[in-house]
């Protein structure tokens, strides 16, 4: 697995009652994926990135024991194109980091990897990449968006009974499929419903988080979007939303938690941020309530401590979990 702060390898027995954790590998540097190949589970690939250091994609053939830098070479097929920036204004392709290595179910020395929405493939262990620019050149391509985190393809899926199948998920466009081995694809995002896009229809424009294949189903699909629970039993044809009761335990814990006091900050959070969850100033909750800051600091600082908001810049505040701020809306005609 990878974490900011390294990369980690936990083995068990089969029954998983009891973990081993090899680990930190790669200290100081951030890793973005770590995964291993289900054809040979002592082949290991970790996709590595820093500030200062760049990009670098590393092997293990020995299951994580030894590591050794492999092919780090990412170029365009062709002219790069732009898509849409932040503010909406075109915005070359650049290569950034590879988010997700995804290898095949039967050949280790083939293993696909993604960065800054395209995708690239290599069948010699990592030694050389090429791109797939299917992805990268769709006709839709440049109305995408990066999400908060860049506009990644942070999944890739390769269905085990058909290796030309596959999904992969970008923030924030949405889901892709191809059925000939990533050489096209077409959206499929059908059934999405999301906040800022307008058009029901859309076919791009959402910011999905991750896809799951089942199993032992491989039509079979759950997504976690920006606010929803999707699932889809036709490859990603359609969706339907399944959330249920989920925001009962990822939200209710941290919302039943707080206390009236803590509970009106929030609402006051909810009220002045806008719909993207952006961070907002301290005074100007402070402001909405009516009273000093240095009356609402303990508050707010109680709130941190109980990681339901977090502070990305000084004096500035945001909620910890995406789509909290939709549910404490939710909750205001029953506790407010």
């Amino acid at each position: 697995m990878g974490t900011q702060k390294g990369g980690f390898v936990p083995t068990s027995e089969g029954r998983r009652s009891d973990w081993t954790v090899h680990g930190p590998l790669f200290g100081g540097w951030e890793v973005y994926n770590m995964t291993g190949s289900p054809a040979d589970p002592s082949r290991l690939y970790a996709s590595q990135s820093t500030v200062w250091f760049g990009q670098l994609v590393q092997r293990s053939d020995d299951g994580g024991e030894s590591w050794r830098p492999v092919g780090n070479d990412f170029v365009y097929d062709g002219e790069a194109g732009t898509h849409q920036w932040y503010d909406g204004t075109p915005h070359p392709w650049e290569f950034a980091r590879v988010w997700h290595l995804e290898p095949s179910f039967d050949d280790p020395h083939t293993v696909f990897g993604a960065e800054d929405a395209s995708l690239f493939k290599s069948t010699d262990g990592g030694l050389t990449w090429s791109e797939l620019a299917g992805l990268r050149t769709h006709s839709s391509g440049p109305e995408w968006q990066p999400g908060a985190g860049g506009m990644c393809v942070h999944t890739v899926l390769v269905d085990p009974t058909d290796s030309k199948r596959m999904h992969v998920a970008i923030s924030a466009a949405g889901v892709f499929r191809s059925d000939d081995g990533g050489e096209t694809w077409r959206p499929a995002n059908r059934g999405l419903r999301s906040e800022g896009v307008l058009d029901p229809d859309a076919e791009v424009g959402h910011c999905v988080h991750r896809i799951a294949r089942h199993p032992s189903r491989p039509d079979v699909l759950f997504m976690q979007k920006h606010w929803d629970v999707m699932l889809s039993d036709d490859g990603g044809d359609t969706w339907r939303e399944v959330s249920g009761n989920l925001g009962a335990g990822i939200y209710g814990a941290r919302f039943d938690g707080a206390t009236e006091t803590e509970r009106r900050y929030l609402f006051a959070m909810s009220d002045l941020m806008n719909a993207e969850g952006d961070p907002v100033r301290s005074g100007d909750f402070a402001r909405a309530l009516e009273r000093d800051l240095s009356a609402v600091s303990p508050t707010r600082d109680a709130l941190i401590r109980k990681g339901v908001v977090h502070a990305p810049e000084h004096g500035l505040l945001a909620f910890s979990i995406p789509g909290f701020q939709q549910y404490i809306a939710r909750r205001r005609p029953d506790e407010a």
